[in-house]
């Protein structure tokens, strides 16, 4: 665990916030470093600590999840697409979390415990869910955030109770919103990327064209097939190539590349890898979330080699339906790839703008705004609004399609104006009979819950009423026409 105090002037008494991620690719990471340094330009930001759950779990958990996970990517790509797409439908895995991932959580319950957060953020969608649970088990109460970190929303990260949900694009929440998620509760911010925090040096025009080639990112054997299609281009060009801490994949590259002179530079592992971005023309790699974040932020477009099945594909499909991509299926005509877009008057210029409109530089500064100064009590998403959640995802209808008992009502904190609860209406009459109120609505009350009380309605009482013994709510309906309301 890292700690990092952040002082301003309103410090005293500030949020303590804690960044819960997963080590699984670098892109969670990265994403919670983001997050980290963001919090550096807030005076209410007390203390910020930074947590890689996999780190603190046992090394077989972390081993299968981490390297099983790229060992399938490499050997089993199918399987890796196959598991993606089964996985896709929100909450199709319901219930609580299997005995073995509860094992290998203790640790990082004990850490919440210790720093006591007033705040957590989750970038990796295994602690959005341990969280769900800790929240309705009422062993914290802290704001908690789910930020995305890939293009399109992925059901993982769904969970049964949260504060705030930040996904990377319009498009994601336009989704969750048509399955019967509040808007209030959604938010499209983009993925969380570092801020450059040195200006990069403006580069001569007369320069040609700079390729930066991530070969660390795209495998061994793969990387190599690209570098060398790029020797055959007939354009003019310089390239970096970063190969992170695979040393025996920059040794062969810097053989390959020997007698080229000095148009080639190979690298190993490099913090500067935001500078590289602006100093760079066009970049050629897999379309991981936080790279292709990156590369958006930085006005940097891109050439789509090798992607994973599942997530990176999908990246990959929105980058290029914004014009701030191109893609190439096979290694053997990456040269030719690079030279149409090089050679095309006016083609890099026009996928540059698209990538400065794509780009959401500023989306780990609007994650904390929208956390710290959003809801102070969790939205609880039942069981049973589950199931219809994914039943309206398997029939491909919006949630305003539902009808009968189990179409979906929420229920609205009538002093603050935020979603609490979403609940189908044949879960209400149990409600009604209890806390039922003059106007219409209902008061739910920490006393007025007797055993017979269904366990479900108690862990909803006890995630929202937090303190409080009484909260007045209204009940609202999703029978208006679905729309899209404003941001």
């Amino acid at each position: 665990m890292r700690r990092t105090s952040v002082r301003g002037t309103d410090s005293e008494g500030g949020e303590r916030l804690l960044i819960l991620s997963a080590g699984v690719g670098s892109g969670h990471n990265s994403a919670a470093a983001a997050l980290q340094q963001a919090c550096a330009a807030r005076t209410d930001i007390a203390e910020v600590q930074v947590l890689d759950v996999l780190k603190v779990s046992s090394v077989l958990y972390r081993a299968l999840l981490g390297k099983g996970y790229f060992a399938l990517v490499e050997d089993l790509p199918w399987l890796v697409e196959w598991g993606y797409d089964i996985s896709d439908p929100p909450f199709r895995r319901r219930g609580p979390i299997d005995p073995w991932t509860r094992a290998n959580v203790v640790p990082v319950i004990d850490a919440i415990k210790r720093f006591r957060p007033t705040a957590i953020a989750c970038t990796h969608f295994l602690p959005a869910q341990l969280l769900a649970s800790l929240l309705l088990r009422g062993v914290t109460d802290a704001r908690t955030a789910v930020v995305t970190t890939d293009y399109d929303f992925q059901g993982l990260w769904l969970p049964g109770a949260f504060h705030s949900l930040f996904v990377a694009r319009e498009e994601g929440r336009v989704e969750l919103m048509a399955l019967g998620l509040p808007p209030d509760r959604v938010a499209a911010t983009g993925i969380p990327v570092a801020k450059e925090l040195n200006v990069a040096p403006v580069r001569d025009v007369n320069e040609p064209p700079m390729l930066l080639i991530s070969a660390g990112a795209t495998g061994g054997d793969y990387a190599v097939s690209v570098v060398r299609q790029t020797m055959h281009m007939r354009s003019q060009f310089r390239a970096t190539i970063v190969c992170g801490r695979n040393d025996a994949l920059r040794m062969r590259i810097e053989q390959l590349v020997a007698p080229a002179g000095d148009r080639y530079r190979v690298l190993g592992f490099i913090e500067e890898m935001p500078q590289l971005l602006r100093r760079a023309d066009l970049f050629v790699g897999k379309p991981g979330g936080l790279s292709s974040s990156e590369c958006m932020a930085a006005g940097l477009p891109m050439v789509l080699v090798n992607p994973i099945p599942g997530q990176e594909v999908r990246n990959g499909d929105y980058l290029l339906e914004q014009g701030a991509a191109v893609r190439c299926n096979t290694a053997t005509t990456i040269g030719w790839k690079i030279d149409e877009v090089l050679r095309e008057p006016g083609r890099l210029q026009r996928m540059k703008a698209a990538a400065r409109r794509t780009g959401r530089p500023d989306a780990a500064a609007d994650v904390l705004t929208g956390l710290l100064d959003g809801p102070s009590r969790p939205l609880v998403v039942t069981r049973a609004a589950q199931k219809t959640i994914l039943a309206a995802t398997e029939q491909r209808v919006v949630a305003t399609d539902l009808t009968g008992p189990s179409s979906l009502v929420r229920l609205i904190d009538s002093a603050a104006g935020s979603t609490v609860a979403l609940l189908q209406t044949e879960e209400l009459g149990d409600l009604q009979k209890r806390y039922a109120s003059a106007n219409g609505g209902l008061v739910l009350r920490r006393g007025r819950a007797p055993v017979t009380l269904h366990w479900e309605a108690r862990r909803l009482l006890r995630a929202i009423l937090r303190g409080d013994e009484a909260l007045p709510v209204r009940v609202e309906g999703l029978s208006a026409p679905f729309r899209v309301l404003p941001r």
